[in-house]
């Protein structure tokens, strides 16, 4: 394959005042300077107590919901989850049946259903209606509405289901849209919303909610907070008797690190009071299961392990298999079934991880195609669309956002769908909207995008094949237009040197216990360095024996196999390598320019 986008590295700026004033506040000093690169200016933003939390009042829908919410566990109405086959969907489906459950409903008025991927699709279409609630008929129009004997709840999903909903009224269901995407559009480019009862989602328009990156799970915790409330003003419990809703935070922190949101202040405190209760021992059964499966430790817990270790693993059913295994895995309360499920989740995850290895080489195959048909076959394309009659549609958007790490480019990847239709995840870069790229490209040219939807980084869409050409065409058009060549070349930002004297195994704790994540990125440090020694190990990894300010130090580059010259810098993070019961630091290498080429911002 063409050679990777070789990063430009750059130091964040650290402003003098902010970095003194944590320290004034008793921040350590290594720790300000990070917080403060990060835009942090007063120790209040670090506090991650749950009095700090923005409140329920301010997302727009949640007072409603709540209120709809309470009358329905009064009356012993049944509720409905229609969960989504993700992480995030898997632990705000969890939350609802457990936060329901502790409120009041009856457990067995309370369900969920999960769309399949590839039978259903993505979000509430009336055929899932249908499945949640068999053999309900719709009143004729004109007719006035039966009352209500049930809820349908959406986690994760609804804000673009305007037929699902519209089903779902018709039958004579109340509806509650809770979800965290953004709405769709009409050809005239306005905003267009189901006609649910209730609607909760911090991307709709008019609600001022401070942080708009609450992740659905964390949509779903806010409506239980708001229904708390609504309950305790009804009498039901006073404020000190009342359910301890917290202990759902374990699962809120999982679905939200892995859904890769951005971790503004909001989401930190939601995660950080998550992982405390995990280091504590005080978690569901199954997330205990996961770290089990996983081979981590969940007395050190870090956001590393819900992003790279129990996320996976939960996201892996919903891509290869059946996500009601991981939704069953977080609500059980039977630790042995949580084991044998945690089990069942890490075998499909390790088949998912051969099958994304098996469409890597094939998609790197087919971006080398492409290049070597272009006129220019050093110039990768400003937008990239692959797509291969092998390729499983649950793996499409794996595999996108790794070729995105590695191109720097947008791209998508497509498969067939059962249906015969191209299913297409994409994966972008900073300062290329992806849903508004698809806005824009079914508008230039109608009909060619049965459906699309999605995030400004990521995206997912629905074409016909004999489509593919027009849409790829169309895509790297937009991207033409709205990405200047700055933008196409990677710049991967840095804290610049690591001080000799924070290279022990105090500092790799101290940073580990804190939260980092989507728009907080964990330390990333930069210096120069001689190499004294490399080999591979495993075949892939580069293993380095460096000197670093006359200190020997260990690095290793994961699936990095080119030999380097012998004096370069390095940009990585610190951890520690567990040996044989012994533990050494090390430097995982993150990328390695030419010790001459300097930059800083």
């Amino acid at each position: 394959m063409s050679s990777p986008n070789i990063p430009t590295l750059r130091t964040r700026d650290v402003p003098p005042r902010a970095a003194f004033a944590l320290e004034q506040a008793g921040v350590h000093p290594l720790l300000a300077r990070l917080f403060a690169a990060r835009g942090v200016r007063s120790a209040a933003e670090l506090d991650d107590g749950l009095a700090h939390l923005l409140p329920p009042s301010t997302l727009l829908g949640s007072t409603a919901a709540a209120v709809l919410l309470a009358d329905a566990i009064a009356a012993g109405q049944r509720i409905c989850i229609v969960a989504d086959y993700d992480c995030d969907g898997a632990t705000a489906c969890a939350v609802a049946l457990r936060g329901l459950v502790m409120l009041g409903a009856t457990p067995a008025n309370v369900g969920y259903v999960v769309p399949d991927r590839a039978v259903h699709g993505y979000g509430l279409t009336p055929a899932i209606v249908d499945l949640a609630f068999p053999g309900l008929t719709a009143v004729p129009p004109g007719t006035p509405q039966a009352t209500t004997t049930a809820v349908l709840v959406t986690v994760d999903n609804g804000i673009a289901s305007i037929a699902g909903v519209a089903h779902a009224r018709a039958l004579g269901l109340q509806v509650l849209v809770t979800d965290h995407h953004l709405p769709a559009l009409d050809a005239s480019g306005a905003v267009v919303l189901p006609e649910a009862d209730v609607i909760v989602n911090p991307s709709q328009p008019g609600c001022t909610f401070e942080s708009k990156a609450l992740a659905g799970v964390g949509v779903m915790f806010y409506v239980l907070l708001a229904l708390r409330a609504e309950q305790r003003a009804r009498g039901l419990f006073a404020a000190n008797q009342q359910p301890r809703l917290d202990t759902l935070l374990d699962l809120v922190a999982l679905g939200t690190v892995a859904d890769v949101v951005k971790l503004d202040s909001n989401n930190r405190r939601l995660v950080a009071q998550g992982l405390k209760r995990v280091r504590a021992g005080r978690m569901q059964p199954g997330v205990a299961a996961l770290f089990t499966a996983a081979g981590r430790n969940a007395e050190r817990a870090a956001g590393f392990d819900f992003g790279f270790a129990l996320g996976p693993r939960i996201n892996a059913a919903g891509r290869l298999s059946d996500m009601t295994l991981g939704i069953e895995c977080l609500t059980t309360d039977d630790p042995a079934r949580a084991a044998e499920l945690a089990q069942q989740l890490d075998a499909i995850n390790h088949q998912r991880r051969e099958v994304e290895a098996d469409m890597r080489l094939q998609a790197e195959l087919l971006l080398d195609d492409l290049l070597a048909r272009q006129l220019d076959a050093a110039a990768t394309p400003p937008a990239l669309v692959l797509f291969d009659p092998e390729f499983h549609e649950g793996v499409v958007g794996i595999v996108a956002g790794r070729l995105k790490d590695q191109l720097h480019r947008p791209t998508f990847v497509l498969a067939r769908g059962q249906d015969g239709l191209l299913k297409g995840s994409g994966r972008s870069i900073a300062g290329f909207h992806l849903r508004d790229a698809l806005d824009l490209v079914s508008k230039r040219h109608p009909g060619v995008l049965r459906k699309f939807g999605g995030h400004a980084m990521a995206a997912g869409c629905t074409l016909d094949e004999a489509d593919l050409p027009t849409f790829a065409s169309a895509l790297r058009q937009v991207a033409v237009e709205w990405l200047q060549p700055a933008a196409l070349a990677r710049v991967l930002a840095t804290d610049g040197p690591l001080g000799l004297e924070y290279f022990n195994i105090a500092t790799v704790a101290q940073l580990d216990a804190q939260v980092w994540g989507q728009g907080f990125e964990a330390p990333l440090f930069c210096d120069e360095v001689d190499v004294l020694q490399q080999r591979l190990v495993g075949e892939k990894h580069l293993k380095l024996r460096v000197r670093h300010a006359g200190q020997l130090r260990d690095a290793i580059w994961f699936g990095h196999s080119d030999m380097l010259p012998a004096r370069v810098r390095l940009a990585y993070r610190l951890n520690l390598d567990s040996f044989q019961g012994q533990q050494r630091l090390q430097m995982v290498v993150e990328a390695v320019v030419d010790a001459v080429v300097k930059a800083s911002l």
